[in-house]
C-alpha cells in the first residue's frame, strides 16, 4: 500500500511541474499508465490473461506445477462452449507460469470429433495418463472419456486405447447425452487406481494397474445437489470428494476414511465464482502449501461462463480435518516477504 501511496505522490509532483496543459496530459497519460501497470502487478488471478481457460487439472511434478486447461474459443458475442484444444501451463512458484505448445486435441482422438471439455493428468509408474472428456463421433452418442499417455507432463500424447474407455451407452442413471465427463482419478496407497466422473449423477469404478481397463462393476455415490466436477484428494487418513453443488454451481465437499466411502457432507467449499455459472477445481499441495485451483470469468473484456479464466487461492484445514471456505482474490498467489 505504501508503494502504492508513494507511486501517487510521485505523480502527482510530476504533474505539478509541468508548465503548459500539453505536458500536463503527456506526463499524466505516461506516468498513469505506469501506474495501472504497476498496480496491476500485485493481482496475480486470473493466472492466465491472455487467453479463456477453464476445468483445471493441476499436476504437481519435480517441483513443478502444470495445469492443464480447457481453451474457451467462443467469439466473444456468443454463449457456447467452443473447445477445440487443451492448453498447458506450468510453474515451480505458483505466480509465473510458462506456456507450453498446444498439448492435445479432441482430434487427436481417431474417434472423437470435437469439445476439449473438462480432464485430468496423472503420474503412474513413470507415466502419465490424460483422462479427457470429448464428443463421440456418430458411432457412439454423446459425450466419453478417452485416455491419452505420456512419457513427460509435457508429452508427446498419444491415444492409449484407440477407443473410448467410458461411453454414454455404458450408464444409464440419467437420460442426457453429458452424464460421462469431468474424470477424476486417484490413485490409492496401495497403488489401486479409481476414475470418479459424471454429470447429475456421480459414477466411480476401480481400474486395472495399467490405467485403460475398468476392474468391476460402475457405482453411484448420493451426493447433495451433486450437478459434475467430482475431485478426489487425500490428506492424512482423510478422503476428500468435492464437486459442482446446484446451478450456477458453488463447490461443495464431503469426507472418508476410505476411497470407495461411505461420504459425509460437509457443505460448501467456493462460493459461486462470480459470473461464471460452473464451479471447477483441482486440489493439490505445494512445497508444503494447499492451493485451491478453480475458474471464474473475471478477465474485464468479455469475460463470462462461456470465456472463464483459472485462479488459484490457497486452501487451509481446520483442526478437525475439515477444509475452511475457500477465500477468492484477485491478488491470487503472492510471492513470500
Amino acid at each position: 500500500m505504501k508503494k502504492q501511496i508513494y507511486t501517487v505522490l510521485a505523480v502527482t509532483a510530476l504533474l505539478a511541474s509541468c508548465k503548459t496543459t500539453a505536458q500536463i496530459e503527456e506526463v499524466s497519460v505516461e506516468r498513469g499508465q505506469a501506474l495501472f501497470e504497476e498496480l496491476e502487478t500485485s493481482y496475480n488471478n486470473p493466472i492466465i490473461k491472455d487467453k479463456y481457460t477453464a476445468d483445471p487439472a493441476a499436476l504437481v511434478h519435480d517441483g513443478r506445477v502444470y495445469i492443464y486447461a480447457g481453451h474457451d474459443m467462443a467469439p466473444d458475442n456468443e454463449e457456447r462452449y467452443i473447445m477445440d484444444e487443451w492448453l498447458l501451463y506450468s510453474s515451480d512458484d505458483m505466480i509465473n507460469w510458462k506456456e507450453h505448445p498446444v498439448p492435445l486435441k479432441p482430434t487427436d482422438f481417431d474417434w472423437a470429433i470435437h469439445s476439449a471439455w473438462a480432464a485430468e493428468v496423472v503420474e503412474k509408474d513413470g507415466e502419465f495418463y490424460w483422462f479427457v472428456t470429448v464428443q463421440h463421433d456418430e458411432s457412439k452418442h454423446g459425450k466419453a472419456i478417452g485416455v491419452a499417455v505420456a512419457e513427460s507432463p509435457e508429452g508427446p500424447w498419444k491415444d492409449a486405447i484407440g477407443k473410448a474407455l467410458i461411453t454414454n451407452d455404458m450408464t444409464t442413471q440419467t437420460g442426457i447425452s453429458w452424464d460421462d465427463i469431468d474424470p477424476t482419478v486417484f490413485i490409492d496407497d496401495d497403488g489401486t487406481p479409481y476414475l470418479y466422473w459424471g454429470n447429475q449423477v456421480c459414477k466411480y469404478v476401480k481400474l486395472k494397474d495399467n490405467m485403460i481397463e475398468m476392474d468391476g462393476p460402475i457405482h453411484t455415490v448420493d451426493l447433495p445437489k451433486f450437478t459434475e466436477a467430482p475431485y478426489i484428494h487425500k490428506r492424512g487418513d482423510w478422503y476428500y470428494l468435492s464437486y459442482a453443488y446446484d446451478f450456477p454451481e458453488k463447490t461443495a465437499y464431503a469426507m472418508s476414511k476410505s476411497i470407495t466411502g461411505p461420504w459425509e457432507y460437509k457443505g460448501i467449499l467456493n462460493e459461486v465464482a462470480g459470473n461464471s455459472n460452473t464451479n471447477h477445481q483441482s486440489i493439490i499441495e505445494f512445497k508444503d502449501k494447499w492451493y485451491f485451483v478453480y475458474h471464474n470469468g473475471s478477465i474485464p473484456t468479455h469475460g463470462s461462463s462461456f470465456h472463464r479464466s483459472v485462479c488459484v487461492d490457497r486452501l487451509y484445514y481446520n483442526e478437525d480435518g475439515t477444509i475452511k471456505r475457500i477465500v477468492m482474490t484477485s491478488e491470487g498467489i503472492q510471492p513470500e516477504n
